[in-house]
């Protein structure tokens, strides 16, 4: 099975400018594409996970990835799926997660031996002076055509900001200069990205009287529509210093029986052959499917051996037995303690078990906190330095969410 087949049989395209054109450059490894990702964060996160995974596999199959960080979008924002607008960013906070996203990235692409490319939209978009936009670029749009978009929708309802409204044209932009200095000829996006995109391909056929390609990846959505990679706490994140191997493994771990196949088919790189035969597994065998589905795409993201701690501490917790020591764990100081002990509802926020002190205090309440081998229902419950010292204190948060504080 040749790659255009496999993603299709793998449930990733939504939508494509040309069918047989792009099948046969894609399967040929003639297709130099690129895909963009703002840097709106620290870190890159679940979101972007199936986005990267499609760029590894596309680069298995031959083709040449750019990586495109908009460090010059970032700085208008992405109206699309948004109802609000996005907090402007200084220049320095763009920078740093910039170099943020360079580390995570080639744990998914190779950039070795101009095997892939990584370039940042500020180095042209920064620069651009705004009348000759207008006049080169801003003539190629219909502003009719534009209020029509899909990414627009959401946001004409409490006000679409002329900041934001230029956003479709910078990215158009991105596509044409990406034509220009690399012979990118195809981009990759989300769904909701579709009317951006061709608004790419039109720019080019109208500056430059060539084709170019777009093709949209299918959104990551569980059975009840939602975007996957949320949680209580906040996004899923690549970085295991905002989300450890071993939550990032749990999170996995715990997607309901109705998505995890599905998820494995997108997600994964094992075989088809192998995750069609799953296909007709139900009860007990999906929980085996969510163990697999956790551990690969944890060796993916972490690697093996990271792995290998979140399978072996999700088997201490759930099945006894298994190694404790890799379980998420706070060191706790004696800056920490107040008056030389510590309450439940602090441990809960320090573990991020919990957003802040008033969820915390919910937990409690309403019976869902237990540390040790004790159900806490008493929000003053407090633990020695003494309590603490030794194996630590083990806390659990409703049936799946669990910590360890030692001091």
């Amino acid at each position: 099975m040749q790659v255009y087949e496999e993603l299709q049989a793998r449930g990733l395209l939504a939508q494509v400018t040309n069918e047989e054109e792009i099948r046969k450059m894609v399967n040929a490894g003639k297709a130099t594409f690129y895909i963009g990702f703002d840097p709106t964060a620290d870190s890159l996160h679940v979101g972007h996970f199936m986005a990267l995974c499609l760029m590894k596999r596309m680069q298995m199959a031959g083709n040449k990835p750019i990586v495109l960080i908009g460090g010059g979008t970032a700085m208008v924002g992405d109206p699309s799926g948004r109802s609000d607008m996005r907090q402007m960013m200084t220049t320095e906070t763009i920078a740093h997660n910039v170099e943020c996203f360079k580390k995570q990235m080639s744990r998914f692409i190779d950039f070795s031996d101009g095997k892939a490319i990584l370039v940042n939209n500020a180095d042209w978009l920064l620069e651009l002076n705004y009348i000759e936009l207008l006049r080169e670029v801003g003539a190629c749009f219909s502003v009719n055509r534009m209020l029509t978009a899909e990414c627009y929708k959401q946001r004409m309802e409490k006000g679409l900001s002329f900041l934001e409204f230029n956003y479709m044209i910078m990215q158009s932009y991105d596509f044409l200069e990406l034509y220009k200095r690399y012979d990118c000829n195809m981009q990759f996006g989300g769904d909701d990205q579709w009317s951006n995109m061709l608004g790419g391909t039109e720019l080019i056929r109208r500056k430059l009287g060539k084709d170019a390609h777009a093709m949209t990846i299918t959104l990551l959505l569980n059975s009840e529509g939602n975007k996957m990679g949320k949680t209580q706490s906040g996004a899923v994140w690549l970085d295991p210093n905002k989300t450890s191997p071993f939550e990032f493994y749990q999170y996995w771990r715990n997607v309901a029986d109705a998505d995890v196949l599905k998820c494995i088919r997108m997600l994964t790189f094992l075989p088809l052959e192998q995750i069609d035969e799953m296909d007709a597994w139900e009860g007990a065998q999906l929980n085996e499917a969510k163990e697999i589905l956790a551990y690969e795409l944890t060796k993916l993201v972490h690697g093996e051996e990271e792995a290998e701690k979140a399978k072996s501490a999700a088997k201490a917790l759930f099945a006894g037995g298994g190694n404790m020591e890799n379980i998420p764990t706070t060191t706790l100081t004696d800056e920490d303690l107040t008056d030389g002990s510590i309450d439940i509802l602090t441990l809960l926020v320090k573990g991020d078990m919990t957003k802040n002190r008033s969820e915390a205090r919910r937990a409690v309440e309403q019976g869902g906190v237990t540390a040790g081998d004790e159900k806490i229902s008493d929000v003053k419950k407090a633990y020695t330095k003494q309590e603490l010292a030794g194996e630590g204190l083990l806390v659990k948060k409703g049936k799946k969410t669990f910590h360890k504080f030692v001091v």
